[in-house]
């Protein structure tokens, strides 16, 4: 077997629990490290993929958990569904509150009930001392605006498709920046400036699988071991080796949720 180009890759943020992994998830899972992924972190969006992610990291090596109410599903939220989000926060593997936020793009919960939500998700991660994977779209202002309620919050704002300038301002926060697949393609020249702006130590690489493929993969299911082509393009910015980059990523990624041992990663 070839060995992969580059090894050491941290997926900050997939969803395996998705359907479009029904088929074949097992084989898939089972051929992360012989590609080059050494840890992933599944991101719930609701009540059903959170068990799920949770599921996946107790039964999966060097899988981790995020789990949370994506705005998307602000409208599903309950008290008793945010009671079991906080229990299965105190599961072993489970490493973040997220993936909350906003987004104004789809609409998909009324934006006052995504505020609603969003708010109530980030004061108990404060409370609790948790780290935060926060989705912004379309909704920059108000998302700084809830963030800025709690300082010195930590987390990752994530799919990052903001400006230079918003970058910095998440920055100086306290958050770290996530990109995928997004900085490869054609049209990308906002993110590429930001990209550019993030300091090494302040970036992580992930894929959002099963989308954001990134170029030459547009159109194809996304995957962990795709992320050496967001590598490439970011530390083309940084005039960095990709494996350099590769190797930094994970250990910001270790850093920020508390796991020890980047090359071997397992909870603090």
């Amino acid at each position: 077997m070839d060995q992969p180009l580059y090894t050491g890759i941290f997926d900050s943020h997939a969803h395996y629990d998705s359907e479009r992994f029904d088929e074949d998830r097992e084989q898939v899972l089972k051929a992360l490290p012989e590609n080059g992924v050494c840890a992933v972190i599944d991101v719930g969006c609701d009540l059903p993929s959170s068990r799920a992610a949770v599921n996946l990291s107790e039964t999966v090596p060097h899988f981790y958990a995020a789990v949370g109410y994506h705005p998307h599903e602000a409208d599903s939220f309950t008290e008793e569904g945010m009671e079991e989000i906080l229990s299965l926060l105190r599961r072993p593997r489970t490493v973040a509150l997220g993936e909350i936020g906003l987004d104004y793009h789809y609409d998909f919960s009324p934006r006052e009930k995504q505020k609603e939500v969003f708010d109530l998700q980030l004061r108990l991660a404060k409370e609790l001392d948790v780290p935060v994977i926060i989705h912004s779209r379309e909704a920059t202002q108000d998302t700084l605006e809830l963030l800025s309620r709690y300082p010195g919050l930590q987390g990752v704002i994530h799919c990052f498709g903001g400006s230079a300038e918003t970058a910095r301002e998440m920055l100086r926060m306290g958050f770290y920046i996530g990109f995928t697949g997004v900085i490869t393609f054609s049209n990308a020249r906002k993110v590429l400036e930001a990209c550019a702006a993030v300091p090494a130590d302040r970036l992580l690489l992930e894929t959002d699988c099963p989308y954001m493929a990134p170029v030459p993969f547009r159109g194809k299911r996304c995957w962990s071991p795709m992320i050496a082509e967001t590598a490439r393009q970011a530390a083309q910015l940084h005039d960095m080796d990709p494996q350099t980059l590769i190797d930094q990523a994970r250990e910001n990624t270790c850093r920020l949720f508390r796991i020890q041992n980047a090359e071997n990663p397992s909870i603090l």
